[in-house]
């Protein structure tokens, strides 16, 4: 595990000329608007990075439906729900666009097929922009499962032009395979994939179930969501630029708390968690993004996260000395208000202009998620 995440090359983004002729507000107040209902247990949502117009949602049965200037189209975009095994921990988890989408109209996913196992998957758009060639898919790579929960599911695209992968540990408690901590095994760790070459490198070990994680559009720094296993949710931090072979320590430690032994575990060489909380305040992380978008400047830089359990929102800025700083809930900020509520958070999404949305899975019904878009004002 070698090799450096972010070079001269990275592809950071420049909110000036992004942001150029948006409107701003002051301060940091800020509540949710509903911009879409009706969709079928979404996991996801997401844009490409020159679109300002659409975000794209994944459906967890197996479509991606599109969101164009605030309208749910009725057709969508990808729909291999015929491939997809579905649900609980399992589906269509998650959609990538890479930085020459534009150009290339290709694009990944990551979803469970009916086997069971993971597949990290190409599609090419059709010559419809709204809609993608579903004959078109190319597996990259096929990761076997041995049990239905712990699958991960996030696929993203770092700074450096690499698709990144959160695979968890498989399953079942407390990791009995010991996946997450052996170099053989592609599961409790997060994989970089070359999209050209299609080779599959370890980038990072000791990841429990790291569900959401996201790059700083800004800085590249990495933040991972990690979902725990009895006692203790974490985030966790590495600054740009990003290097191989960290350790998040699981399942050594869980959280910032010794697991396999209770007591007295050899800490060397982990990296610790930035934050941490203990269930009394949820039981299943759902981490977000840092805010770095065009309506209000003033919270840039903030870090959004979330808890499927207990749906609450909340936000740091900035880690200092190993610590998440400057710590805030925000949950009665978004609170939609006019008898809507925010029922269960799968997932944070980014717009190209870096504007941030909830996903909401709702009760998980046929037809009850919801999207909702983060927006200035109280």
């Amino acid at each position: 595990m070698s090799g450096d995440g972010c070079s001269a090359t990275c592809q950071l983004e420049n909110t000036s000329a992004v942001c150029a002729g948006v409107p701003t507000v002051a301060g940091t107040a800020i509540h949710s608007v509903r911009i879409a209902a009706g969709l079928e247990k979404p996991t996801a949502v997401t844009a490409p990075r020159l679109d300002p117009n659409r975000v794209f949602v994944v459906e967890q049965p197996g479509r991606i439906r599109i969101i164009e200037n605030d309208v749910l189209q009725a057709t969508p975009f990808l729909d291999i729900a015929g491939k997809v095994s579905c649900c609980g921990e399992r589906g269509l988890l998650s959609v990538a666009f890479p930085p020459d989408y534009e150009s290339s109209g290709l694009f990944f996913v990551n979803y469970t097929n009916n086997s069971g196992d993971t597949v990290i998957a190409r599609y090419n758009l059709s010559g419809d922009p709204a809609v993608a060639d579903g004959t078109s898919e190319h597996i990259l790579t096929t990761i076997a499962q041995p049990f239905a929960n712990h699958n991960g599911g996030d696929n993203v695209f770092g700074p450096d032009g690499f698709l990144y992968v959160g695979m968890g540990d498989g399953g079942d408690a407390g990791d009995p395979g010991n996946r997450a901590q052996n170099d053989a095994e592609l599961l409790g760790k997060l994989l970089r994939i070359d999209p050209v070459s299609e080779a599959v490198q370890i980038w990072a070990k000791g990841l429990r179930n790291p569900w959401r994680f996201s790059f700083d559009r800004g800085t590249g720094d990495l933040y991972i969501a990690d979902v725990g296993q009895g006692a203790w949710e974490e985030v966790d931090f590495q600054p740009a630029p990003t290097v191989a072979g960290v350790n998040y320590g699981w399942h050594i430690m869980e959280g910032r708390h010794c697991f396999n032994p209770s007591s007295g575990c050899d800490q060397t060489g982990l990296t610790l968690p930035v934050l941490e909380y203990d269930h009394s305040n949820g039981c299943s992380i759902t981490g977000g993004f840092v805010y770095r978008g065009c309506r209000m400047p003033d919270l840039r830089g903030t870090y959004f996260y979330s808890d499927y359990c207990s749906a609450f929102i909340r936000t740091f800025r900035g880690v200092s000395g190993g610590d998440a700083q400057n710590l805030a809930d925000r949950t009665g900020d978004l609170a939609p208000g006019g008898g809507l509520a925010i029922d269960s958070v799968t997932s944070f999404g980014e717009d190209a202009r870096g504007e941030l949305y909830i996903a909401d899975y709702g009760a998980g019904g046929t037809s009850d998620g919801k999207i909702y878009k983060i927006v200035p004002g109280s």
